[in-house]
This record gives structure tokens, sequence and C-alpha cells, in this order.
């Protein structure tokens, strides 16, 4: 098994904060899609609330990292996620060097 970098300066409970929070906007992106629907174009309301069902996949998969304690570390390269990246993107598996990678 290999180590994992943790971040430093983000405790699990501002990773969970930043986590719920970015659920809660997407779940709200999501009904108002759901509910304009019938008004939009039907495949563009489609795409969109496929990618915000993407998001909340990563969200779940992120708050799994923090309870397993591998949050903040790239799922790539094991090194430590920064701050930064991870407040922007609280969900991010990658360091910005893999994603551009990938």
């Amino acid at each position: 098994m290999t180590t994992v970098a943790r971040s430093p300066n983000l405790t699990a409970p501002e990773a969970r904060r930043r986590l719920a929070h970015e659920r809660n906007s997407r779940l709200t992106q999501l009904s108002a899609i759901e509910a304009g629907a019938a008004l939009a174009d039907k495949e563009l309301s489609s795409a969109q609330a496929a990618a915000i069902r993407r998001v909340l996949t990563e969200i779940d998969a992120a708050e799994g990292r923090v309870a397993d304690g591998t949050y903040g570390a790239c799922q790539s390269c094991g090194t430590g996620i920064p701050v930064e990246r991870l407040e922007i993107l609280p969900y991010t598996r990658y360091c910005v060097g893999c994603q551009q990678k990938s």
C-alpha cells in the first residue's frame, strides 16, 4: 500500500463543509434545470443534468476520501493537492499536473 500525502491546512470538517456546499449548489441547479426542462431545449437540459449528476458522483467519492483519510492527495501521483485547488474544486481527484496529463 502506498502512502498518500494529505493536503495541509484543510481539515476534514472544512472539507466536508465545502463538499456539502458544492452538493447543495448542484442539487439546486439540477432542480432548476428539471423544473424548466419543459420550456427549454430538452437535449441541452438533459446534457446539463447529466453533467451535474457526474459532479454529484465526484462529491460522493470525495466524501469517501475524507472518511478514509486520502482526501487531498492526488490519486495519480500521490502528492498533496494544494489547498487553493481544493477550495475551488473540493471534489477534485488530481493535482493540476496530473489533471493536465489526462
